[in-house]
């Protein structure tokens, strides 16, 4: 049994957050942490405002982020087996750059 007051678990332990992020920028840079914080949240604001305006956002060695449309089509509803029309939607991808790509495998 967990104590609650501890705050909830991480989803997975090999996981990294903004923070970690954050911390580990701010300590290998002498920045501190709150203006390194306004720094990594902007970066990532700026890529969500050109991804909704639908610019591509391309990171040198790291990878391309673009938003695709799905186009529409006709689902099926698993309880029912009734058909649903499902709509075309806009989503992000992401393709990995190849030193990211190498330095994963």
């Amino acid at each position: 049994m967990t104590d609650m007051n501890q705050g909830p678990e991480p989803a997975d332990a090999n996981s990294i957050t903004k923070k970690d992020i954050v911390m580990k920028v701010s300590n290998s840079t002498n920045l501190t942490q709150i203006d390194v914080k306004k720094i990594v949240q902007r970066t990532l604001d700026v890529i969500v405002e050109s991804l909704e305006e639908g610019h591509t956002v391309e990171l040198r060695n790291f990878g391309v982020f673009k938003v695709k449309t799905r186009r529409g089509r006709i689902g099926r509803n698993p309880r029912t087996g009734q058909e649903v029309a499902v709509p075309e939607k806009r989503v992000v991808v992401f393709k990995p750059g190849l030193i990211l790509k190498h330095k994963v495998k």
